[in-house]
């Protein structure tokens, strides 16, 4: 199963035109997401957000024995919109609206507002106060409804936002952006723009500028506006941009414009007061 859901140094690599084309490369750390570990990329110690995007997380591939899978139990959150992406494999999805979902390669599940409780099992994006409150929802957008374009003989998907001419249907609240893309040794893609943008190599390795960026690494791109990768070898790649959101506080999966917000959070999910997962109402992720 490989699944990406959205601290390390990072130092400065190339000039490309008398900009930045790479800020910093962001090296991943482990991290547990309650009973598995993923690679974490954001938030980092010097790079908090990319654009509205906070978390960034890759899982996978790995193989599970019969009888068992990811088994992540009941847990909140506030002033987030979780994306689940997947590259292979099935997840099941449940939450507090009553919503039970398998989640294929090339779906996409949109998971937002204030005090949801969701949990991923095996199978058997907010700049406005308005939207930080939103009532909970979600959208689930299967792999054929999303929009691939090819450029260049390269194979593009846009996930979320609009790129190459084509807009995805997954709904965003501020100006976000995410894409696919597949290259083969030697082909070249130019970047969309965005404000901000991080560039993750799921496998194999590109060049941009006189740099290269390996697998499982994120190189956060400066301001330059065209920016062109090639690939070195067969290679995958996902893009994630857009407008900031300004400061935002984070502790455990709770994130905020303001720190009282947090404090609710955590208290209502200590004393119980967050709603349940119907079907999955016995185990739950306790405040760490």
């Amino acid at each position: 199963m490989s699944n990406l859901l959205n601290e390390m140094d990072g130092h400065c690599l190339a000039e490309q035109g008398g900009c930045n084309a790479i800020e910093m490369v962001l090296q991943p750390r482990t991290a547990d997401l309650g009973g598995f570990s993923v690679r974490r990329l954001l938030p980092t110690a010097k790079k908090k957000m990319v654009g509205p995007w906070i978390f960034f997380d890759e899982m996978g591939p790995t193989r599970f024995p019969a009888g068992q899978g990811v088994n992540v139990p009941p847990h909140p959150h506030i002033g987030l919109a979780t994306v689940t992406y997947l590259f292979a494999g099935e997840m099941l999805h449940r939450d507090s609206l009553g919503t039970q979902q398998a989640v294929r390669p090339g779906d996409i599940n949109l998971m937002v507002g204030r005090g949801i409780v969701h949990s991923e099992r095996e199978a058997d994006v907010v700049r406005h106060r308005e939207h930080e409150s939103m009532s909970p929802a979600f959208h689930h957008v299967e792999a054929a409804d999303i929009p691939s374009v090819s450029i260049n003989d390269v194979a593009v998907r846009v996930l979320m936002g609009t790129a190459y001419g084509v807009s995805s249907p997954v709904p965003v609240f501020s100006p976000a952006l995410y894409i696919e893309a597949s290259l083969e040794s030697g082909q070249r893609l130019q970047l969309p723009d965005a404000d901000e943008r991080g560039l993750y190599v799921v496998k194999g390795a590109v060049k941009l500028a006189d740099s290269t960026v390996e697998q499982g690494s994120m190189a956060i791109l400066g301001r330059t506006q065209y920016v062109e990768i090639q690939a070195s070898e067969s290679t995958q790649i996902v893009l994630i941009g857009g407008e900031s959101l300004g400061k935002r506080f984070i502790e455990w999966n709770f994130v905020a414009s303001c720190k009282e917000l947090i404090e609710q959070a955590k208290s209502d999910w200590q004393a119980g007061r967050f709603p349940v997962v119907p079907g999955d109402e016995e185990e739950f992720i306790p405040y760490p």
